[in-house]
């Protein structure tokens, strides 16, 4: 009942939704349900206007009917909705399953108020089931990955697996042109500590560690949602 309880949680992040929102859309198959029953209200005269945070949402939102903006210094986001892989009893997430996390944070870190939704099967006791996803630069990735070994290690993450994302025998590459590392750590502890930490190394662009930043989390159940306060 997985995808029912990912329709519970997006039919109750649109109740949030008023005319006139600037809304920020995330990626995934629970954003996606999302961006299918907004494109029904838009269609029937609700007025929005929607920030993307990837090609693929993009173009769910461009069949769903829902007119789309480019953000520029002036832009007010109201109201960011996306999906996660992992959700913690603190409300620190992982996400970058779709290797959308950098542009997912961007709006996520933009917007009045950061909505997540997710099914029953995302919240746990302890981020790190989930493998990390590591949003590198291209060039001399090799190197990237020797400093995350060494940062992982000193933080006591014994010799974990870094793996290259890659889907057909090609390598997976993000919006932004870049390679995604999965690293499987297992248990993160201390994810606001992780997070600093790999995000000062040069060639990460960014981690999928959000830590801090959902004002609300939905979840999706079988016969309701349960809302908590971040």
């Amino acid at each position: 009942m997985t995808s029912h309880q990912k329709k519970q949680a997006a039919l109750a992040a649109l109740d949030l939704v008023r005319p006139g929102m600037t809304l920020g859309i995330g990626t995934g198959s629970t954003a996606a349900i999302f961006i299918e029953a907004l494109g029904e209200k838009v269609r029937a005269g609700f007025d929005i206007c929607g920030i993307p945070t990837s090609s693929a949402s993009e173009q769910a939102c461009q069949e769903a009917g829902i007119p789309l903006i480019t953000a520029d210094e002036t832009t007010k986001i109201d109201l960011a909705v996306d999906g996660a892989d992992e959700i913690d009893p603190n409300g620190h997430l992982i996400k970058g399953g779709g290797a959308a996390l950098l542009r997912e944070k961007i709006i996520a870190h933009a917007a009045k108020h950061f909505v997540v939704i997710a099914d029953q099967s995302k919240d746990v006791r302890t981020l790190g089931d989930f493998p990390l996803p590591i949003e590198i630069e291209k060039f001399s990735y090799g190197l990237t990955v020797s400093a995350l070994r060494r940062v992982l290690s000193s933080l006591g993450y014994d010799n974990p697996s870094l793996m290259l994302r890659s889907e057909g025998g090609e390598f997976v590459l993000t919006d932004g042109e870049n390679y995604i590392i999965d690293a499987k750590l297992g248990r993160i502890e201390e994810p606001d500590a992780l997070e600093q930490a790999l995000n000062l190394l040069p060639g990460v662009v960014e981690c999928g560690l959000f830590v801090g930043m959902a004002d609300q989390i939905i979840i999706g159940e079988d016969d309701g949602v349960t809302i908590r306060e971040a």
